[in-house]
């Protein structure tokens, strides 16, 4: 897989489960097929849409299994594998090598507080253990620990570390991710992680968004890439702009419990998230019932 691969609309596709919460392996390679027929550019497991925080490793190993022979090489896949230490995330890297998976995301290790130079201690030994792309993964909001634009530089010069996702939601340290690694001396990757952001970092120089509206609306999201790609702004305007009503609902809870609630609600039979992270309230349920039913008006999916 070449650096250049990495690019466009790549959904960190959710988990189905059953009742009991358990995988629900059938309908994953339904979703993948929807997904790829919509023309996504990526499929990305155990992102937080997956619910990767919340999996056993003996699941995580069933998951991608499933998905790289449903997706049968049609587009990369990407496998989260960062842990909090350095030595589960380099076992869980190599299982997701040996699995098949394209490129490894690695979050930033979460809890405990790390210095700018353990983390880069931290991904130079998972890059030197792994043969494969990594993409940088940073969301200080849920790991309490940040990728500096200047780290992300500096790591950049490693030979497999290929890219970064920015799910920070401050578009400056996005753009310094971009502005930086432009000097890294090889292409790298910058992608966005916040889904109202995607047509500004594509604007400024960056390689498209890892998307969790993609789940609800694959073929809006695909357009915001193709189109921007054809030269249309103005269409990759209108489908960037237009999920804004929807993503106002991630004020009513956990947004990837919404995302999934938003999948199950057009009908496909995805399940709840696991949990105890499941729970919308009566309000939040109304709004985004309107959203999808204004969606649909609209003509997204």
């Amino acid at each position: 897989m070449t650096t250049q691969e990495i690019k466009g609309i790549i959904v960190p596709i959710l988990t189905p489960m059953n009742e009991d919460e358990t995988v629900n392996h059938e309908e994953l390679v339904r979703q993948i097929e929807r997904l790829i027929g919509a023309g996504v550019h990526g499929i990305f497991v155990f992102g937080t849409n997956g619910e990767g925080y919340i999996l056993s490793e003996e699941e995580k190993a069933a998951v991608l299994k499933t998905t790289v022979e449903a997706v049968h090489g049609r587009v990369p896949v990407y496998a989260g594998t960062g842990c909090i230490s350095t030595r589960d995330t380099i076992r869980q890297s190599l299982k997701a090598w040996e699995l098949g998976a394209d490129a490894l995301s690695i979050i930033t290790p979460s809890f405990a507080a790390a210095s700018q130079d353990e983390l880069v201690r931290h991904y130079e030994a998972v890059a030197k253990a792994v043969d494969l792309p990594i993409i940088l993964y940073n969301i200080p909001a849920r790991t309490g620990n940040a990728l500096a634009p200047a780290t992300v530089q500096k790591l950049a010069g490693v030979a497999n570390i290929v890219g970064a996702k920015d799910s920070s939601g401050n578009f400056d340290n996005l753009l310094q991710y971009i502005e930086k690694t432009r000097r890294c001396g090889k292409p790298f990757a910058v992608l966005s992680g916040n889904d109202s952001l995607i047509l500004w970092t594509l604007l400024a120089g960056g390689a498209g968004g890892i998307a969790g509206c993609a789940n609800v609306f694959p073929r809006t999201m695909v357009r915001i890439y193709e189109a921007f790609q054809a030269g249309d702004l103005a269409e990759a305007r209108r489908a960037q702009d237009s999920i804004r009503p929807f993503r106002d609902c991630f004020k009513f809870g956990n947004p990837n419990t919404i995302v999934k609630m938003a999948v199950q609600e057009l009908g496909w039979p995805v399940g709840r998230c696991r949990a105890p992270f499941n729970g919308l309230s009566e309000a939040g349920v109304s709004a985004l019932r309107a959203a999808l039913a204004a969606a649909r008006e609209a003509g997204m999916d």
